[in-house]
């Protein structure tokens, strides 16, 4: 069975728009415009809606990497397997997860709820925890050489943590909001809600270089939770139960990942409550994925359709 990207339009917000924003920021028109139920407003429609289309596959492929796509074919779509399920605590707005030594970092949203977290994966159990202070909304996070980064949403703020500790040992500044983190090992991978995804220097945090997100002519926005894998960025997209493998190099989409009926209808009742977290498992190739107030979280095997 195929699928589509959403229905997109593209709006002006009422806001300073980064230095290195070089395209106006767009929204989705026919989801909530909002990253917590108090925000988005003062929107104004520019653009007309578009619908592309994709072709599907039949089979079944290993887990992690899928094959490349040649950029004149169209972005194939994949599905899923199920591998395991383990408990997630339901009141956790999931920002950013990242697995290293057999356990989950989470960070969690929404102001005065802010958190980071070691979570026990089997159990979902919160072994370590500190609080983000108001007026702080945290969001994605990521692990680098022993230090963890954590950015803010609309506070242009970012702070950094002893890995093992959760010391918090600095902080840093970035233009926009921030929404996603990750790296490659070398820079920190960073979305801000449009379709550009920026590489910053971890030492000055100066911006090394900036992607537009494409899936073939049409911007891809609303890039949410990065994980880098296997050479490639996965990424949410807010309020679509799908994942975008990017290609870091061009910012071109080289799959989508259907994640549609993962969670069962009524296991979660808030329009917030949707697909974001992506963790992976370098070492045994496994893919974990999550959302926001979700009851669980799963491993997953990535298929052909």
């Amino acid at each position: 069975m195929c699928t589509v990207t959403p229905l997109a339009a593209a709006f002006v917000f009422s806001v300073t728009l980064p230095q290195n924003a070089c395209m106006t920021l767009v929204v989705n028109l026919f989801g909530p415009r909002r990253k917590s139920v108090f925000s988005r407003a003062g929107l104004i429609l520019i653009l007309a809606l578009s619908l592309p289309s994709f072709a599907c596959q039949s089979g079944t492929v290993a887990n992690l990497p899928v094959e490349k796509t040649p950029a004149n074919e169209p972005v194939p779509i994949y599905g899923y397997e199920v591998v395991h399920t383990w408990p997630h605590d339901s009141n956790a707005y999931t920002q950013g997860l990242v697995f290293h030594d057999g356990k989950l970092m989470e960070s969690t949203g929404q102001e005065g709820r802010s958190s980071l977290r070691r979570v026990e994966l089997e159990t979902g159990k919160v072994l370590q925890k500190v609080d983000v202070p108001r007026p702080y909304f945290g969001e994605g996070i990521t692990l680098l050489k022993g230090k963890i980064y954590q950015l803010t949403w609309q506070h242009q703020l970012g702070f950094i943590y002893e890995a093992w500790t959760f010391e918090k040992i600095g902080q840093f500044n970035y233009q926009g909001e921030g929404w996603g983190l990750t790296n490659d090992g070398q820079s920190l991978i960073l979305s801000d809600g449009t379709n550009r995804i920026r590489f910053l220097d971890p030492d000055n945090f100066q911006v090394l270089k900036t992607i537009a997100v494409f899936d073939g002519s049409m911007p891809v926005i609303e890039i949410n939770e990065l994980e880098y894998v296997q050479g490639e960025v996965f990424a949410n997209i807010w309020h679509a139960d799908r994942i975008a493998r990017i290609d870091p190099q061009t910012g071109r989409i080289v799959g989508w990942i259907d994640l549609t009926g993962l969670l069962a209808r009524g296991e979660v009742h808030d329009e917030e409550a949707v697909l974001n977290g992506i963790a992976y498992d370098e070492t045994n190739g496994r893919l974990f994925v999550t959302g926001k107030l979700w009851p669980k979280l799963f491993e997953i095997r990535v298929t052909r359709k």
